[in-house]
Order: structure tokens, then sequence, then C-alpha cells
């Protein structure tokens, strides 16, 4: 008889230790639930629902404690019964303080979000202004870029002008070394013809002197040695 009770206490236990779970993660759900109070209702629903078959699964396995055949088994078993109510009132202590947690953070958010809408309408009233005043600042800026334009403009025909005269000059100034080119060339071309005048030139006189001194020679010959 106490071989084939050991089925159902095995699967109460499963079952207890899963609800034990599921409590405690519900619980912290409940601890970071953002709202609204409908939300939180939920959460405690479904909470109130696993303590029930907690409850339920701690209460079988009393009275299956009670129904064993030895004492030892029977005061173990009691002795898990134990244990688990008194994790099952810590469950409870924790959804308490969870659901009071959670309230005082929702009734506060609630506080923030009509100070928030408080500070909307202050924000739009300032916004009216900070966008009168953006585009009447805009409008000044849009001005001040136009006559920056304009100079730009009278400045960029004026270098075009610049540099249409600049281009005159040096289409002048290439025209001129253009002729001063062409009399380079004619100063060159009579350099060399008066170097090859002179070099002439030098060839007669030496030719000029060569004669002379064969004359003075020959003179001077005749005179001192006539029998020559």
């Amino acid at each position: 008889m106490a071989a084939a009770a050991c089925v159902p206490v095995r699967v109460c236990h499963q079952e207890i230790v899963r609800f034990d779970l599921e409590i405690k993660a519900a619980v912290q759900d409940i601890r970071d639930c953002p709202g609204p109070l409908s939300a939180l209702t939920e959460l405690n629903a479904a909470v109130k629902e696993k303590f029930r078959h907690l409850r339920g699964r701690i209460q079988e396995l009393e009275q299956m404690a009670k129904e064993q055949d030895k004492e030892s088994e029977k005061q173990a078993l009691l002795r898990e019964v134990e244990n688990h109510k008194r994790q099952m009132l810590s469950n409870q202590a924790a959804w308490r303080k969870a659901n009071l947690a959670c309230k005082i953070a929702i009734d506060n958010s609630e506080k923030d979000q009509l100070l928030q809408g408080r500070d909307s309408l202050r924000q739009r009233k300032t916004t009216k202004e900070s966008l009168a005043e953006s585009a009447s600042n805009i409008t000044e800026s849009l001005m001040g870029i136009s006559r920056m334009m304009s100079q730009q403009v009278q400045q960029s025909e004026e270098a075009v002008q610049t540099l249409a005269n600049s281009s005159r000059t040096i289409l002048e100034a290439n025209e001129e070394f253009k002729s001063m080119s062409g009399t380079i060339q004619l100063g060159r071309k009579l350099i060399t013809k008066y170097n090859r005048r002179e070099l002439t030139d030098k060839l007669l006189i030496f030719l000029a002197l060569a004669l002379f001194l064969a004359t003075v020679l020959y003179i001077l010959k005749k005179r001192l040695f006539p029998f020559l």
C-alpha cells in the first residue's frame, strides 16, 4: 500500500514545486508591472488562482501523510507539508509587498502624467512664442543671406572684369614679346654678320701686313745684297 502511494506523493510534490515557481514569477511580474490598475488586477487574479491550486496540493499532501502506515514516512511528509506552508506564507508576504510597491509606482506614474500634462500646456504656449521668435529670426537670417549673396554677386562681377582686363593685358604683353622676339632675332643676325665682317677685316689686315713685310724684306735685300 505504501509503494502504491509513492506515485501520487511524487506527483503532488512536483505540482507543489511547479506552482511555487509560477507564483514567484507572477509576484515578480506584479513588482515590475508598469500599470494600469487593470493589468495589475489581471495579474492578481492569476496569482490567486495559483495560490488556490497550491493550497489544494498542500492539503492533498498533508492528507497523504496522515494516511501513511509507517510513522517515519508520515512524519517526514508532515515536515515537508510544514515547509511548503511556510514557503506559501512567504510567497503571500512577497505578493502583498509587490502589490504595495506596484500601486505606489502606478500612483506616482499617474501623478507624473498629470504634471506632464500641465507642463505640456505650458510648453505649447512657450513653443508658440518660440516659433514666432524663430520665424522672425529666420526672416532676418534670410534677409542677411540675401544681402550677402548680392555682395557676392557684385564681387564676382568685379572679379570677372578684373580677369578680363588681366587677359587683355596678357594678350598685349604676348604681342610685345612677339615683336621683341623678332627684334632679338634681327639683332642676332646683325651680330653674326658683324662677327663675320670682323673676321674678314682681320684676315685682310693680316694679308696686308704680310705683304708689307714681304715688300720691306725685298727692298732691304736689294740694297744690302745686290749681288744676290
